[in-house]
């Protein structure tokens, strides 16, 4: 295995892309309580059309996101969650719409758990009655998401910045589309998607790297695969069509999102740059430590559930800011305000400076918890960048390429807004 050393932040990583395809990282933590493992797989809810060779394969919105709900069935009538739980580990999965990671935390047993995780990850069974069974199941969580005020605020701001992309969609897909799933669709998706060449797993914790390997290399299939080739549809237009939407809910206070989409970089360094930068933006102009949110909190217009964050998921990239107001058109005034006069002066070094040092003492907070560590590696394979690099490289992002970013990215006529309101209003 590769062998890469950080005496800056004390950390190793050991990396290497087996011959089967899967790309395998192991950050060891000598004596720490818990390790993790995250074996995942990038597809997600936007991967709705694909190919592996000429032809097309078009599936139903929220595939991804069942076929993780049916791979903890196992073909002896076990629940590979109870097994796992059963034997020390903390297991889950999720799906986004990027990405399916499936993942448990130990603090025992910890080979005989990635060797479960594995096991069951990389064997499918699905029946005619337990797709069907899946189905309600699923149905009922979709109904219960489509009453929640914050995902109708998030996915109708999606639906405002993307015209074509399927990101616009949410990942369980609905009631109807779900409908369309049948075992043999699951076992294609999966012989496409779930193959280690399409994978990787990433561990850290107080592990043997040669371990983990070996277990790789004994569980998962030996030979090589064709990676997918996703079509996300035609080209979305640069600006909105759209710059608000509005309805009304049963809702205590107004909750509203204001985002902007931007392209994101290329694969490699040139990608986490583009993060790092696009962190340290929205934490100078709107983090907690800002005068947009000092002045606004004590105004009463945002309370402390206010966010912003850059996310990057199925090649897009949003900016997404928000929470409850009790006036969301003041506080979009307001951010327009303090956005417009960062383009105008440029943002100021010194703050730059403070908010540099704060991103830095975090991710070095950051690297005690072997979660965050895993799951990092994980976009970073995707991403094809290494986030322990982070450090090293956030001292050299400059004011000029954040007054670029502010400028390409979150200019005034970018922005949209999302709004949810009580009904009555």
């Amino acid at each position: 295995m590769n062998k890469e050393e950080y005496p800056s932040i004390g950390e190793v990583r050991y990396t290497e892309t087996l011959p089967n395809g899967l790309r395998l990282v192991v950050v060891p933590k000598e004596g720490v309580a818990a390790s993790y493992a995250a074996f995942a797989t990038e597809y997600g809810g936007a991967f709705r059309r694909f190919r592996t060779g000429q032809d097309w394969l078009d599936t139903p919105a929220g595939i991804a996101h069942y076929l993780e709900h049916k791979m903890f069935d196992m073909p002896e009538g076990n629940n590979a969650l109870e097994i796992l739980s059963a034997n020390g580990a903390d297991p889950n999965a999720f799906t986004s719409s990027g990405m399916t990671v499936y993942y448990f935390e130990s603090t025992r047993n910890f080979q005989e758990n990635l060797e479960m995780l594995l096991k069951f990850v990389s064997t499918p069974y699905f029946t005619e009655e337990s797709v069907e069974k899946e189905q309600g199941i699923i149905g009922q969580e979709i109904r219960q998401t489509e009453d929640s005020p914050g995902f109708e605020v998030y996915i109708q701001l999606m639906k405002l910045l993307y015209d074509h992309h399927p990101i616009r969609d949410a990942v369980a897909g609905t009631v109807e589309s779900i409908r369309e799933i049948t075992p043999q669709v699951l076992y294609d998706c999966h012989r496409i998607f779930y193959h280690p060449s399409n994978m990787t797993l990433c561990v850290s914790g107080d592990v043997d790297p040669q371990e983990v390997r070996d277990i790789a290399l004994k569980v998962l299939t030996p030979e090589p695969g064709t990676a997918p080739e996703p079509d996300f549809g035609p080209e979305d237009l640069a600006e909105p069509k759209e710059k608000r939407h509005s309805m009304t809910m049963e809702v205590a206070a107004p909750l509203f999102y204001i985002g902007a989409k931007f392209a994101p970089a290329p694969r490699g360094e040139e990608l986490l740059r583009q993060k790092l930068t696009a962190g340290l933006v929205l934490r100078l102009l709107f983090g907690s430590s800002s005068d947009f949110y000092t002045e606004q909190y004590a105004a009463g217009l945002i309370s402390r559930d206010f966010d912003c964050e850059a996310d990057y998921s199925a090649g897009t990239a949003t900016i997404i800011m928000g929470g409850e107001s009790t006036d969301p058109e003041k506080v979009y005034e307001e951010i327009v305000k303090t956005i417009e006069k960062n383009l105008r002066f440029g943002v100021n070094p010194r703050d730059l400076s403070r908010i540099k040092k704060a991103s830095i003492g975090a991710r070095l907070r950051g690297l005690e918890d072997v979660e965050g560590v895993a799951l990092s590696q994980v976009d970073g394979t995707f991403g094809g960048y290494d986030p322990l690099r982070s450090v090293e490289i956030l001292p050299t992002i400059t004011a000029e390429e954040c007054n670029e970013f502010l400028k390409q990215v979150l200019a005034p006529e970018h922005l949209v807004m999302s709004l949810v309101l009580p009904k009555g209003r």
